[in-house]
């Protein structure tokens, strides 16, 4: 289906409260004055989608599986679509009612239940301890507030060990997995003891949030409060635990060849897709964070995000090329 976002002229702001801001494009066409103070609102659930304009309360909505009304055609229009065009987008969301309608029928949630599990032998960090300076530094660095997740290290260890943040992974408060990531520049850098259909950082998405942004790295997570996969694929026991957050979610890739290849099964699980245009020196949501801070990478995020296949195989096609 069509991206109601990309094809609204101007810039886009995404406000706290989840509608996406703009330059009305309706108020000229219904007897007002242009909007020129970004008045026009559009607020995304999945696939559907609401508009409204704070200036002249002109009011339209979509609704996947269903027939594309007269309101929403006006405004489609209004943004320059044609009406071929048009008859050919509500046709394409016609064809989704019967699986919408056998989804909610029957489809059930899958139930997970992780086995709970041990941590090696280690030690909450401790900024006072000295012997953990190498710990804590490796997380400044990486810009990792360790004050808003729960880490160990294993500084009494010997050999390779002795080098080694371990992060639990939680659900339902409960640990069932960690992840080993060792700091003497040997391979492998991480070890994971992951369940199978485990998202990393999964308790942590608030329920106020609007959407879940999804990566591949437990760092790249880490720095914006995101889910990791832990690994570059999406499986489908990942998809169907992610879907009962109820949230929108964003999926951001690596910047290499496997990441920007895990797009085609986003989109095939219906997830919005973005790739900011970021300096080529950042391959990850984590290096985005350290240049650029958490703000600043979360909103080229945000503004980014589309699930229009058309626009992501353009950005996808730019960025192999400087990979």
């Amino acid at each position: 289906m069509f991206d109601i976002l990309s094809i609204i002229p101007g810039k886009k702001r995404l406000t706290p409260s989840g509608w996406y801001s703009f330059n009305a494009i309706c108020c000229t066409s219904l007897g007002h004055r242009q909007d020129k103070r970004g008045r026009g609102g559009i607020k995304l659930d999945g696939n559907n989608w609401t508009y409204h304009c704070f200036n002249c309360n002109f009011t339209c909505n979509f609704e996947l599986g269903r027939p594309i009304g007269q309101k929403t055609t006006d405004l489609l229009k209004y943004a320059g679509i044609d009406d071929q065009e048009i008859k050919r987008w509500s046709l394409e969301s016609l064809q989704h009612k019967d699986l919408l309608d056998f989804t909610v029928k029957y489809e059930k949630e899958k139930t997970f239940n992780f086995t709970l599990k041990n941590l090696p032998e280690c030690e909450s960090i401790d900024v006072h301890n000295p012997d953990h300076k190498i710990f804590v530094d490796y997380l400044v660095k990486r810009k990792i507030d360790f004050n808003k997740y729960t880490f160990y290290v294993t500084p009494k260890e010997e050999g390779r060990n002795s080098k080694r943040i371990i992060i639990p992974y939680f659900y339902k408060n409960k640990i069932v997995g960690h992840t080993s990531r060792y700091l003497d520049d040997r391979i492998p850098k991480y070890i994971n003891d992951q369940q199978p259909g485990y998202v990393f950082n999964y308790d942590m998405q608030k329920s106020n949030y609007e959407v879940c942004i999804l990566v591949e790295g437990i760092f790249d997570a880490l720095s914006i409060d995101g889910c990791a996969l832990t690994h570059n694929t999406i499986n489908d026991d990942q998809a169907k635990l992610l879907k009962q957050l109820y949230k929108r979610v964003i999926f951001v890739p690596d910047r290499d060849k496997t990441g920007l290849e895990s797009i085609d099964k986003a989109l095939e699980v219906g997830y919005s897709v973005s790739l900011p245009n970021w300096a080529d020196d950042v391959k990850d949501v984590n290096d985005a964070v350290v240049k650029y801070g958490k703000l600043p990478t979360l909103i080229s995020i945000l503004q980014n995000a589309t699930s229009s296949k058309i626009k992501i195989e353009m950005q996808r096609k730019k960025l192999v090329k400087r990979i």
